[in-house]
This record gives structure tokens, sequence and C-alpha cells, in this order.
């Protein structure tokens, strides 16, 4: 019997008589200062009612009042706000998000990020010319907390429908914000996985990947934040996003002999080793170690340079080889 919990059940609209084409749903917790931001670029795009469900779902937040920041944007009740009755992490926020969407396709937008101008637009195109296709994306700038362009998403081909192959498996090119599902897929293939909390976005990725295939624009239509507060950045600290990569790699493996443990492997150390230079001070030492453990995991035997700087070396030479090494942005998405 298999220990994994089962995928949520996203039940079919049928309460519904008439449905909008798009449901904007906003997942939020203790990030209300960026939210104001993130509703004015959806609202910039308001088709209106009739064709776009608007709607903030908080995670039981401790530290601020996205409710406020709702109703002095949206005094008329344009968007509407829910709030979770206990705190579930962003898993289970994502699948109240889902449940609750009325729209035919599902754009989760996370409190702290925000839409370019034609977003919406340009992937209602991507849908109308694909109708089979269960999912959508965009490439997206990355910013820091006061909105500042670091870097910009991957290039994802966009000749026709995405395939699934085997590098999706190592890399995940994707960022939540430039994403949108239909709602069917979620009813038919279910809805996040709480077995992961990372990488759940790209688990159901690859779940629709495998089962109708992706449309990517090499538009760049929507920005996603990076900061040390988010949970991305918090699981960067302990290397426990790249532990959840290898969890759902070894998992996608044992259905897909092609996959190489070894091309992970050395692709997760390699990140470890780039996560490990961002935590070069005093005050960053347990998270410095914590993904040097990683690394060491991950490529334990001598192989190049890297390792001979890790195994011969000092810490003050092997954190100076580290500053030379540029920080990568992590390869997902999911925050907190």
């Amino acid at each position: 019997m298999s220990s994994q919990p089962p995928l949520p059940t996203i039940t079919p609209r049928s309460d519904c008589p008439t449905r909008p084409l798009w449901s904007v749903m906003i997942p939020t917790f203790n990030c209300a200062h960026y939210l104001g931001e993130t509703l004015a670029s959806v609202l910039d795009q308001d088709p209106g009612p009739a064709h776009m469900q608007i709607e903030v779902v908080d995670d039981c937040s401790t530290k601020d009042n996205p409710e406020a920041v709702v109703r002095k944007l949206s005094p008329n009740g344009r968007v509407t706000f829910h709030r979770r009755s206990v705190n579930g992490g962003v898993v289970a926020n994502f699948n109240t998000c889902v449940s609750r969407s009325r729209g035919h396709l599902v754009h989760l937008l996370h409190g702290d990020d925000q839409v370019l101008p034609c977003f919406y637009k340009a992937v209602e195109q991507l849908a109308k010319h694909h109708p089979s296709a269960p999912l959508f994306t965009t490439r997206a700038l990355i910013i820091d907390e006061t909105g500042v362009v670091s870097s910009v998403s991957p290039l994802v081909p966009a000749k026709g429908p995405l395939e699934l192959t085997d590098d999706y498996f190592y890399i995940n090119p994707f960022l939540t914000p430039t994403v949108v599902v239909r709602r069917s897929f979620y009813e038919n293939h279910g809805g996040y996985n709480s077995a992961f909390s990372h990488v759940a976005d790209w688990e159901m990725w690859l779940r629709a990947l495998k089962n109708g295939g992706a449309v990517a624009t090499p538009q760049i239509l929507a920005a996603y934040r990076f900061f040390q507060a988010n949970d991305t950045a918090r699981l960067i600290r302990t290397a426990d996003n790249l532990k959840e990569y290898l969890q759902l790699f070894i998992r996608e493996a044992k259905e897909r002999p092609s996959l190489d443990i070894r091309r992970m492997r050395i692709h997760l150390g390699s990140a470890a080793f780039s996560q490990a230079s961002r935590f070069l001070s005093p005050e960053d030492h347990d998270a410095y170690v914590a993904n040097r453990r990683f690394y060491w995991r991950m490529l334990g035997r001598p192989a190049g340079f890297v390792d001979l700087l890790g195994r011969k070396l000092s810490r003050n030479l092997f954190s100076l080889a580290l500053s030379l090494v540029p920080t990568r942005t992590p390869d997902t998405v999911s925050k907190h």
C-alpha cells in the first residue's frame, strides 16, 4: 500500500450556472505590505466580474491585516476576501484557492508577486488556440523586496505544446506567478500534493505535462518576488528545498526508468554549492553548514576541483571560492 496521501479532490463547480473565464486566486500569509501592489497589477487588467473572479485567500496571517488592504483597494467588493479557519501552510492554501475558484482558467498569484501588462490577454489567447492543453506559462522578472529586478526566468521553448521530457525532472523552468491551469485539469487529476511543500507546484506541473502538455510564451509577463523573509528563502537556509527536489525525483524515477539519479545528484550538489554562497557571514553559519552538508551528500566522492576545495582547503578558502559563484535563483517558487 502506498504511503503517499491521496490527492485532494477538486469538485466541479456545477453550482455555478454562469462562470467567468478567469479565477485569479491570491494566497496570502503575512505579506499584506506587498498585497496592494499585487492587487493593483491585477485590477489594472480587470475585464469585469462576468469575465474574472478575483479573490484573496488568507492562511490566518498573524502579523498584518490583508483584509484591510482588500477593502481599501476594492471598497465596492470587486475583490472578495476569504480567511481560512486554521493555518494550514502553503499547499493547503493552494488547494483552498483552487476549490473556491469558479473560472475555467485558474491563476494562483502569490500575495507578493505581480502580473505585468497584458498577462491575462496573452494567456487567454494561448488557451483559445490550444484548447486541449491544461497548463500555460510565461516568463517572469525576479525582483527583490524593493522591486528591483535581479534576473529573468529561463526561456522555455514555445514552438507548440510542450511535451514531457526527462529534462523537466532535473530543472524546473516555471515560476508560480507565470502559470495558469485549467480548472478541469484539477477536477480530473486532483489538487496539490500535501506530501510536499516547496515542490508541490512543480509536482503539479509535471502532472500537467504528463497529461496533456503545456504551452509557453517567451513574453515576460509576471514578476516573482524573492526575499529573505519568504518561505523559499527559509527552506534554502536549511537546504530543505533541495531535499524535496530529491524526494520528488526518486519518486518519479520509479515510474520513469530513463531518469538518471547521478545527473540529479550533480545538479543538486551544484545548487547546494551555489546556495551556500549566500551564507558566508558568521550569523549565517548554520545555513552555510546545512547547504555544505547537502553538497557532500550529493557529491561525496572526489569529483574535480569543487570537491578538492571542500576536502583539502580551509573554510575561509572554500568560502572565497563560493563567493566567486553567481547566486542562483531557486528553481521553484512555493512561498508562504
